[in-house]
């Protein structure tokens, strides 16, 4: 059962709401999860109240029924959660609440400052996340807008000098736009940090530390994120204020309703894997994670020649490809999206059946990240992992993450097909007999021309061989090379 927020929360803001529960009550939980206290409840405007209704949500998740009422007494919050369970509704919603005493339906930019800026480390999550904003502030006078890379910056300028409350953006292209003067964040009050364990992750902490300095120092912070390392501890010491760490579930724990399996299998066999799974559980979507781009891009095309329709998302492609492929699988006009780690973050798509980690992630927490695309908002999903013989060292630092033994299962194909021997690795004694080759059951060719003995013809006499000319007596010692002829027309004498 999740525990309630403790009423010295008032007088202590450094406590710590957390939620962890045993293995057998938790999965007690999961098994019947009590709804939680609906949005009517809250100190919400009745404009919000409705955009929330709009959107078919009310009852709250644990993530948001703890986070939000502290976000609304502003203070800073550090919040762990699983993903899919609404961290974005979470610091969305009361900043909203808190930035109503600025409405005003005035067209002068100086009277639309940005007063929240939201940071997310993808092009993806930050789009989402807009979207969200949006549909929350629909009945308000609130502006916001989104800019990443990837696109021309002349829309998102024009957005930005029209004036705007919310600004959501990626670090880099956010610096484009300071530098360019297009956007002034002296009248910040509230900073989110969306994923910031992944803004680590790509190299985000130089630009993170620019765009902090941008800030007043009187601001609210909120951290938001599925995962708590300690580089992120070490984040949130620097730039937040006495924060409340609000977990509603063990960090980097996986989501209950998510079915974890996992196969070994050989690295030519994933391919037919996926097909058979995909066949087998009669799943109409999934998400194919791989590690790099160009595996990326290579197994997608692999898969189109299977007849799947396939669609590829990596950062070698452009924002409009990469939107494109994303709208096009949440409208279900794609069977696979061959991803890498680029949407494993925040991505929310409605009722994801699977996801397929054909490649083991390098990073432990991706494994969290990546299987929370399935299974979100209470649905249940499956996620599966495909581990070859030298991904051991990979999925003994997940087991360590999770806290739980992996169970890696033998998965038999169907396919009849030659494959290769596994590889021997450097570590494993040869064994002494070794196995016969097998025996091909198909007729050697044979060609009686070649295959009989060499006979000699009587009826041919053999070649006489001319015996070797004895060497020519020059007086010299025979050590000594007669001088060779040259060609007269090299000045040689006829």
């Amino acid at each position: 059962m999740l525990v309630a927020a403790r009423p010295v929360l008032r007088d202590n803001p450094r406590v710590t709401i957390d939620s962890e529960t045993s293995g057998a009550e938790f999965g007690a939980a999961a098994a019947a999860p009590a709804p939680g206290p609906r949005f009517d409840t809250l100190p919400l405007d009745p404009k919000l109240l409705r955009a929330v209704s709009d959107s078919g949500y009310t009852a709250m998740t644990p993530i948001q029924a703890k986070a939000i009422p502290i976000v609304l007494a502003g203070q800073d919050v550090m919040g762990a959660a699983q993903t899919g369970t609404g961290k974005t509704a979470a610091f969305t919603l009361p900043l909203l609440q808190r930035m109503l005493r600025h409405e005003n339906a005035s067209a002068s930019p100086a009277r639309h400052p940005v007063r929240a800026l939201v940071l997310a480390p993808t092009r993806e999550l930050a789009d989402q996340v807009a979207n969200n904003v949006k549909a929350y502030a629909k009945h308000t006078l609130l502006r916001s807008t989104v800019v990443f890379g990837g696109i021309d910056m002349k829309p998102q300028t024009v957005a930005l000098k029209a004036g705007v409350e919310v600004l959501i953006a990626t670090p880099g292209r956010l610096l484009d736009h300071i530098e360019a003067k297009n956007c002034v964040l002296n009248q910040v009050e509230y900073v989110v940090l969306d994923e910031a364990d992944r803004m680590l992750d790509i190299g985000f902490l130089p630009d993170l530390q620019r765009i902090l300095s941008y800030l007043p120092k009187q601001r609210q912070t909120l951290l938001f994120s599925a995962t708590f390392s300690p580089e992120i501890r070490r984040l949130a010491q620097s730039y937040l204020q006495a924060p409340v760490t609000v977990e509603v579930a063990r960090p980097n724990a996986t989501a209950s309703t998510v079915e974890q399996r996992f196969y070994s299998v050989a690295e030519d066999d994933k391919r037919s894997a996926v097909r058979q799974l995909l066949r087998d559980r009669s799943l109409s979507q999934a998400i194919v994670f791989v590690n790099s781009k160009l595996g990326a891009a290579r197994l997608a095309r692999s898969f189109e020649r299977d007849g799947l329709r396939t669609a590829a998302l990596h950062g070698d492609k452009s924002q409009d490809e990469r939107l494109k492929s994303l709208a096009a699988f949440k409208a279900g006009e794609v069977d696979l999206l061959v991803a890498t780690d680029v949407a494993a973050r925040g991505l929310d798509i409605a009722d994801l059946p699977a996801v397929f980690n054909y490649d083991v992630p390098f990073n432990a927490e991706d494994y969290v990240h990546r299987i929370g695309r399935t299974g979100r908002a209470g649905a249940s999903g499956l996620a599966v992992t495909l581990v070859t013989r030298d991904d051991a060292r990979l999925t003994g630092e997940i087991e360590k993450l999770i806290r739980r033994k992996l169970d890696v299962e033998v998965l038999d194909l169907d396919d009849d097909r030659p494959r290769r021997p596994p590889r021997r690795r450097e570590d494993e004694p040869v064994s002494e007999v070794r196995p016969a080759p097998r025996r091909s059951s198909r007729p050697a060719p044979s060609d009686p021309l070649f295959d009989n003995p060499y006979e000699p013809d009587a009826a041919v006499p053999p070649a006489a061989v001319p015996e070797p000319a004895a060497p020519a007596r020059t007086g010299f010692s025979p050590n000594i090379r007669a001088r060779r002829k040259v060609a007269a027309l090299l000045g040689g004498k006829v």
